[in-house]
């Protein structure tokens, strides 16, 4: 048994996982020109598990979709970060490829666990 809700919850541990590869990315972001993005790309990346996870506390489900929501919205702002990295260079096509698939897959997830607990708590 985990210590908090979250940890047992399958989007969390994806999000958390595409969020170390993402880290790790912003990591080979070595130059000055590219701090920023790779600031910006750890800070959204970081929102989608901080989400799930502090909505995860919520006392309904009706907030935790609230954060749920928030999450999903970071996806997309990651999205975003990662398309312009790759536009800049910074992210090769293939690599681009491959984040923003696990990137909409995770916010189908999010999407999907949303729409479950919402009927839940109609």
């Amino acid at each position: 048994m985990e210590r908090f809700r979250f940890m047992n919850m399958d989007i969390w541990k994806e999000a958390i996982e595409v969020n170390n590869e993402l880290f790790d990315l912003a990591e080979s972001f070595s130059e000055s020109k590219s701090f920023r993005v790779a600031e910006q790309l750890r800070a959204a990346s970081l929102s989608i598990s901080n989400n799930i996870a502090e909505g995860s506390g919520s006392y309904s489900d009706k907030d935790f979709a609230v954060f749920l929501n928030y999450s999903r919205r970071s996806v997309f702002e990651t999205a975003n970060i990662i398309i312009i990295a790759n536009q800049r260079g910074y992210i090769n096509k293939n690599k681009t490829d491959v984040l923003l698939l696990k990137l909409e897959t995770l916010s189908r997830k999010i999407s999907n666990f949303r729409k479950t607990i919402s009927n839940q708590s109609s």
